[in-house]
C-alpha cells in the first residue's frame, strides 16, 4: 500500500550534472570487504567517532548511544535520545556532540548519559533534520539542517523534490546560532580543515562537496571542493589531513532521468509503495580526498548484505571506522 502519511512534494525541474560511473579514481573494487565487522545490538549506526581510549561511539535507529571497545566485544549503552541520532563528534569538555535528526543538536555525557539540548530551533523555528557536525578548536560548532521540508523518515522526498531548503549553520561558544549557507540541496556531512581555513559541507542532492572559506583572500566565498559519482553523506577530517566522505549510494539513473521532466512524474514516483521507491544500491563506498579535492583513497564493497549503505567514517590509529544508516554493524578497516 502507498504510505498516505507522506508529505506531498512540489518538484523543481532541474538538469543534473552528467552521469558519473564508478570508474577512474572511483573505479569499482572490493577493498572494504577486508574490514572487520563489529555487530551492534540494533540497526543503523549512522556515524562513528573514536575517543583517545579507542572507544568507538555511535547512535542507532532506536535512539541508543553506544560505546564499543575491545575489538567490538564490549558494548555499553549510555542512553537513548528519544530521537534518531546521526552525526556524532567529541566536544572539548569530554561530552559527545550528537546531531539528532528529530531533536536537534545535543550534548551527551559519556559517563552517565545525561543529555543537554544545545540547539533545537533556528530563528524561532524547530529544526527539521539535524544531520552532521564538526567542532572547531574554540568550541564553535558547524552543523547542517538537511531540509526544512522533510525529516529523516521521508528524506527521499527532499531528494525527489529538489527544492534546496538545506543549510549550513554555525553555533559560537556563547550559544549564538547563525546561518552560514542557505539554499543547499540536502545539506549533509561537515568537516573542517586542520587549520580551520575552510569548512566542507556535502550537498547530497547535487552530488558534490562544497567548500566555504573562513580565512585568507577567499574568506566568505564558496566553491566546489569535489564532485562525486553518488550521494555524499557524512564527512570527517583524518589526523593527517585526508578528507573522508561516505557515499550512501551511487547515482540513481531513474532519479536523474526524472529531474528535468514534468514534475507530475516525480509526484507519481513519490506516491508509489515503499517497495517501489528508488532505493540505495547494495554497496558501501568511502572516498578520501587530499586538500585539493583529489581522490587518494577509494574503498568499496559490493553485494555484501552484512554491511551496506556506508554513511559515516572516522580515521583513528591506522584504521578507518565506518558506519551505516541501515546495517547492524560498523566496519574497522586497516588503512595500512
Amino acid at each position: 500500500m502507498t504510505d498516505m502519511s507522506r508529505a506531498p512534494i512540489d518538484p523543481v525541474v532541474w538538469t543534473p550534472p552528467p552521469h558519473r560511473a564508478l570508474e577512474g579514481a572511483f573505479a569499482r573494487n572490493d577493498r572494504l570487504s577486508r574490514a572487520e565487522v563489529w555487530a551492534v545490538p540494533g540497526d543503523g549506526p549512522e556515524d562513528v567517532v573514536v575517543d583517545t581510549d579507542g572507544v568507538a561511539w555511535t547512535g542507532l535507529s532506536d535512539g541508543s548511544i553506544l560505546g564499543i571497545s575491545e575489538g567490538g566485544d564490549l558494548i555499553r549503552r549510555i542512553c537513548r535520545t528519544g530521537g534518531r541520532p546521526l552525526g556524532i563528534e567529541l566536544l572539548g569538555d569530554g561530552r559527545l556532540l550528537v546531531c539528532d535528526a528529530d531533536r536537534g543538536l545535543l550534548a551527551v555525557d559519556r559517563a552517565d548519559g545525561a543529555i543537554e539540548e544545545l540547539v533545537t530551533t533556528v530563528e524561532g523555528v524547530p529544526m527539521r533534520f539535524c544531520n552532521n557536525a564538526a567542532v572547531a578548536a574554540d568550541g564553535t560548532i558547524w552543523f547542517t539542517d538537511s531540509s526544512r521540508r522533510f525529516g529523516i523518515h521521508q528524506y527521499e522526498g527532499d531528494l525527489l523534490e529538489h527544492s534546496g531548503t538545506g543549510r549550513l549553520l554555525r553555533r559560537d561558544p556563547a550559544g549564538t546560532v547563525e546561518t552560514v549557507l542557505d539554499g543547499l540541496y540536502f545539506a549533509n556531512g561537515v568537516a573542517l580543515a586542520p587549520d580551520e581555513a575552510f569548512v566542507l559541507v556535502a550537498e547530497t542532492g547535487m552530488y558534490r562537496i562544497r567548500r566555504h572559506w573562513l580565512m585568507g583572500d577567499r574568506a566568505g566565498t564558496t566553491d566546489t571542493f569535489a564532485e562525486v559519482p553518488g550521494f555524499p553523506d557524512n564527512l570527517s577530517t583524518g589526523p593527517t589531513g585526508t578528507y573522508w566522505c561516505a557515499l550512501a549510494s551511487e547515482r540513481n539513473r531513474l532519479v536523474d532521468l526524472l529531474a528535468p521532466k514534468a514534475p507530475i512524474l516525480r509526484k507519481a514516483a513519490w506516491a508509489l509503495p515503499d517497495a517501489l521507491q528508488p532505493s540505495p544500491a547494495s554497496m558501501a563506498l568511502v572516498v578520501g580526498f587530499d586538500a585539493d579535492g583529489r581522490v587518494v583513497q577509494n574503498l568499496q564493497s559490493h553485494g555484501d548484505d552484512a554491511f551496506t549503505v556506508a554513511t559515516g567514517m572516522r580515521e583513528h590509529d591506522g584504521h578507518l571506522y565506518v558506519g551505516s544508516l541501515v546495517s547492524g554493524a560498523i566496519l574497522r578497516y586497516p588503512l595500512s
